[in-house]
Formats: C-alpha cells, sequence, structure tokens
C-alpha cells in the first residue's frame, strides 16, 4: 500500500519494538518521524535516559528519518510519579503504566504530534486496531455521527499483549495510532531488527515502570514515604510477623515481611487485607478472595472504547497484567459480578474487560457492593 505524503510521528524509547516500528513504517512509504520523550527521572537513582536518547537518534540516523524531542518531565513527574505516591499512601496499589499512557503517550505526546500536523501517531505496544464500518448507532457516547468504529484487539504475541495497560484510549485516539508490531511475535520483532541492522537489535527489553525502567517500588517509595515498622497478624488476629509499612505492601503478595519462627515445611503466607491507619497486614497460607455470592464490584474512571457492554452476556475480567481471566457480567457501566471468584484483588488497579480477543476497556476497582 502507497502511503506516500502521510505522516507519521513514532514515539522511540530505544528500545528495539518502537525501533522496528519506525523502521516497518518507513519501509511501507510513510513519511516518518521519530520523537523521543524526554521524562522525569530520580535524581538518586542511575537513569539510562541519555543512552536511550542515543539509541533512538541512531535508530534515527540509520533509517533515514528526522529525529525530534519533546520535554515532557514536569507533566510526567505530576501525572504519573505524583499520582503512584499518593495511591500508596492512601493504601490502594496503582498501574502507573496505564496513567502513563493515558496521560502521556496518549496524552500530551499524542496532541503535540497532531498538532505538529502528524497523520498518525505510532508506539511500539503489543496490540492490534481493527477498523469496521457500522451501519446503526451504537450506544457508546463517542461513536454518534461517526461511520467508522475502531476497536482494540490483542496482539499476536500472547505473552507481550499490552491492551491491558491501553483501555483508556479513545476512538479519537485510535483512528490517528498505528501499532506496527501487534502482528508479530517478539522473536519476528528480533528478527526484523537484524534484518534491518538497527543499533537496538540486540538491546535488552526495558522492566519496571513506564518509561523510567526496572525500579524496585519498596525502595522508590520509601523516598517520599517514611517507613514504619507495623504487625502481621494472622487471620485470627495474633501477631506471627512484622513489616516496614503496610504501604508499600499489596493484596496477594508472599514477600515483604516476616513471619516469626517460620520452619521450611511451613505453607508460604499471603496477604490478605491491609490496615492503614493501624499499620498491620493480615496474611494467611492461601491467596485472598471474596463471595461472589452476594457482592459485586465498583469501577471508576470506566472507559468502553467502541462496544459497550451487554449485561445479558459473559465477558472476561483480568484484574493484573498476564493475569487469569475470570468470567463475569457487567451489572451496569460501573458495576461487575464475577461468576468465578477471582484472588487476590488489590484496590486502585485496573481491571480490563475482554470479549474474546477483544479489548472492551475497564476501569479502576474501587470498592464492594451488596
Amino acid at each position: 500500500m502507497n502511503r506516500q505524503g502521510e505522516k507519521v510521528f513514532v514515539g522511540l524509547s530505544g528500545g528495539v519494538d518502537s525501533s522496528v516500528s519506525a523502521a516497518l513504517l518507513k519501509k511501507q512509504g510513510y513519511n516518518v518521524t521519530g520523537v523521543f520523550i524526554k521524562i522525569w527521572s530520580p535524581e538518586w537513582q542511575e537513569c539510562t535516559s541519555k543512552d536511550d536518547r542515543l539509541d533512538a537518534m541512531r535508530v534515527c540516523a540509520h533509517i533515514g528519518i528526522p529525529f525530534k524531542e519533546i520535554d515532557l518531565t514536569e507533566e510526567y513527574k505530576r501525572e504519573v510519579v505524583d499520582y503512584m505516591i499518593s495511591e500508596y499512601a492512601k493504601g490502594r496499589t496503582p498501574n502507573p503504566d496505564v496513567m502513563c499512557n493515558k496521560t502521556i503517550k496518549f496524552g500530551k505526546f499524542f496532541d503535540w504530534c497532531i498538532g505538529k500536523g502528524a497523520d498518525f501517531v505510532a508506539t511500539g505496544h503489543y496490540s492490534h486496531i481493527e477498523n469496521v464500518k457500522i451501519k446503526m448507532q451504537n450506544d457508546n457516547e463517542n461513536l454518534k455521527n461517526n461511520a467508522d468504529i475502531y476497536r482494540l484487539k490483542t496482539s499476536t504475541d500472547k505473552a507481550k499483549d499490552q491492551t491491558y495497560f491501553l483501555w483508556t484510549l479513545t476512538q479519537k485516539q485510535l483512528a490517528k495510532t498505528l501499532f506496527p508490531v501487534g502482528g508479530l511475535k517478539k522473536v519476528e520483532v528480533r528478527k526484523r531488527a537484524k534484518k534491518f541492522k538497527l543499533p537496538t537489535a540486540e538491546k535488552k527489553d526495558s522492566q519496571g515502570l513506564c518509561f523510567v525502567g526496572h525500579v524496585d517500588i519498596k525502595e522508590f517509595l520509601s523516598r517520599y514515604i517514611p517507613q514504619k515498622r507495623g504487625d502481621v497478624l494472622n487471620e485470627k488476629g495474633k501477631v506471627i510477623g512484622f513489616h516496614e509499612g503496610a504501604h508499600f505492601l499489596t493484596i496477594g503478595e508472599r514477600h515483604g515481611f516476616t513471619v516469626f519462627q517460620k520452619t521450611p515445611n511451613d505453607m508460604p503466607f499471603y496477604i490478605i487485607s491491609k490496615n492503614i491507619r493501624e499499620n498491620t497486614v493480615t496474611v494467611a497460607p492461601k491467596l485472598p478472595s471474596y463471595d461472589i455470592s452476594y457482592e459485586s464490584l465498583r469501577l471508576s474512571s470506566v472507559n468502553w472504547i467502541a462496544d459497550v457492554p451487554d449485561t445479558e452476556k459473559i465477558y472476561e475480567a483480568r484484574i493484573r497484567y498476564h493475569g487469569k481471566n475470570y468470567p463475569c457480567r457487567l451489572e451496569n457501566k460501573n458495576t461487575v459480578r464475577f461468576i468465578e471468584s477471582p484472588e487476590a484483588l488489590a484496590l486502585g488497579q485496573s481491571l480490563v474487560i475482554y470479549d474474546n480477543q477483544q479489548c472492551l476497556g475497564g476501569g479502576v476497582m474501587e470498592g464492594f457492593s451488596i
């Protein structure tokens, strides 16, 4: 397909996925520009930003495309880092990667690209966008008077699928977004990188917080939230250990606390509840679950990407990245009732709804309703 003249700004992280995305788009005939996003990083932590920026510049030079940079340092600190710290301080478990996609990549960065004349914005996310025509009015307010629907679909490489982090995307954004590696498996992306002789072909994948890389969350948070020793309780309320701060711990975790007189034959303990006011956590040898016979889960910040869920239909809900999918129904657009009891629900995390390979959208888990 000849895409001559159509301008695409590609968010280059300095990694292999975004590098291959830029190379593929250039090969397809797009007018491609590579953009490196400068974001905040703590002064006390080793930062790879300079190396990542240099790799992005090298990729642009190798492919033969212009290089640009946008400074979103303040926005990232305010919208992602401060949000994450605030949520942990409340005893909740946030999704900084979701917030990064919503406010940075498909927020400030997306708007900046379109404002600079880009026809499309591309990233190295592993996901698909499906464009279909509609023949009737859809219940989604975002689709009124729109002749097309853009659906978010899971990627070919299920192990790398990133739709869980993209549930906040809108029709406006999907209409002008490209995910060039969504149809490839990771091993194929590596092969393409070598074929294109990209400088990042052998570069290891980044891990951890969006953009920042590997971060020890407890160490990071302890710079902003004071550590305070508290009790670890069993299900009967007996003190059986200690921890260094309930704020740093998450429901379902089996690490980050110490249990007295533990023997090699003991089963692992999981955190089943937290009391931020008392600074205690309760543990048990079984992952926590909740009673599906009478409880429903409330969501906030709900976003339905295209198709509004049918309350009569069974869908699948994912409560963590790479987690198990649980069958569920939507009682209304803000309330989910599970058919199978999920384990280790952590309030503040994202719940994302799927209909087979389609990501319908999701919301933030807030609490339970009877």
